[in-house]
């Protein structure tokens, strides 16, 4: 028999219980797995086409120099919920670690494999190195490989070394793809230059934890310099909170900071920290492949639907 999480979140011994995130204290032992089920195949069950396709392919840097925000993590489940929704979907993984494409089902990134890398250094072109995902129909990737790690050294004597990956999008056709993520590495270097200049909308994921505006600024310095001499159509479209714990005063504080300083977007959704989440990319899955009645799944197909609903103003934006 499930024991009910005390009100600290743990079990009735003191244990994290892992199930809490579909157990509803309103209901009786046997009702959080109906519950979940139910939920889950509301998700799986979602009929093709319900979210409006945008009036552009919408390509998205997701980016912030700090680590542990959760841009891997944000890139591959509103993908992943995006094409579950019925849109075509690709992620472009930009980080040498290559955890966006692991989570996605790639596991072949031996050296030599087409990747980010060949792309960058006009090795194919891009379209040769999209993968469909296992998981889904709609869900691409193009994935990182070990080689992606010397790619910012090799660039550097490279003729218009920042629009290398603008250049190899563009030889896309625009029907190809409802949504582009582009899943940038920590830091500030080539590789996230390229995304910047590539994309029309920059999404910024941020923790809601202690030092979740250090460093923001620099990023919205660097994406100010990339706007004036490189590309003059980028904005800041979308911003994330993640890893919420409700549980703390100071989650609080840095929502609220957060939306003060950049507004309406900010996304209403806002993701809470999750096992379950965390768990998914071990099994080479998104949350909303492993768990889609999590309370994880819930909340990145809320902010799928909520990015998508944006969609329209956020992109005549980026055009103009």
């Amino acid at each position: 028999m499930t024991v009910p999480p005390s009100p600290t979140g743990g079990s009735g011994g003191g244990s994290p219980d892992v199930s809490r995130e579909t157990w509803n204290p309103a209901d009786e032992f046997d009702t959080p797995i109906a519950a979940a089920a139910e939920r889950a195949m509301q998700v799986l069950h979602t009929t093709a086409g319900q979210l409006p396709r945008p009036p552009h392919r919408r390509v998205l840097a997701v980016a912030n120099q700090k680590g542990g925000v959760g841009k891997t993590t944000t890139a591959v489940n509103l993908a992943a919920a995006l094409a579950v929704q019925g849109l075509k979907t690709l992620v472009i993984d930009l980080d040498p670690q290559g955890n966006a494409s692991t989570a996605l089902g790639i596991s072949d990134r031996r050296s030599g494999t087409p990747s980010s890398y060949e792309i960058l250094l006009g090795e194919m072109p891009l379209q040769a190195a999209v993968r469909q995902s296992p998981h889904s129909k709609r869900l691409f990737c193009v994935p990182a490989t070990i080689d992606l790690a010397g790619a910012e050294i090799e660039l550097v004597s490279m003729v218009a070394r920042e629009n290398r990956l603008r250049n190899a999008l563009a030889a896309l056709d625009e029907s190809d793809f409802d949504y582009v993520f582009i899943d940038c590495p920590p830091s500030l270097g080539l590789l996230t230059i390229n995304a910047l200049v590539a994309a029309p909308e920059v999404l910024i994921p941020i923790q809601c934890e202690y030092y979740a505006l250090e460093g923001v600024s620099q990023l919205m310095n660097n994406i100010e310099m990339v706007r004036a001499h490189l590309n003059r159509g980028l904005i800041v479209s979308t911003v994330l909170l993640t890893m919420y714990d409700g549980r703390t005063k100071l989650a609080d504080q840095v929502a609220s900071e957060v939306r003060r300083y950049f507004g309406d977007k900010v996304l209403r959704t806002v993701i809470s920290r999750s096992v379950k989440v965390s768990e998914a990319p071990g099994y080479s899955m998104t949350i909303i492949d492993y768990d889609p009645g999590s309370r994880g799944a819930m909340s990145y197909l809320d902010a799928s639907r909520e990015l998508a609903t944006r969609g329209t103003s956020a992109s005549m934006e980026a055009q103009s």
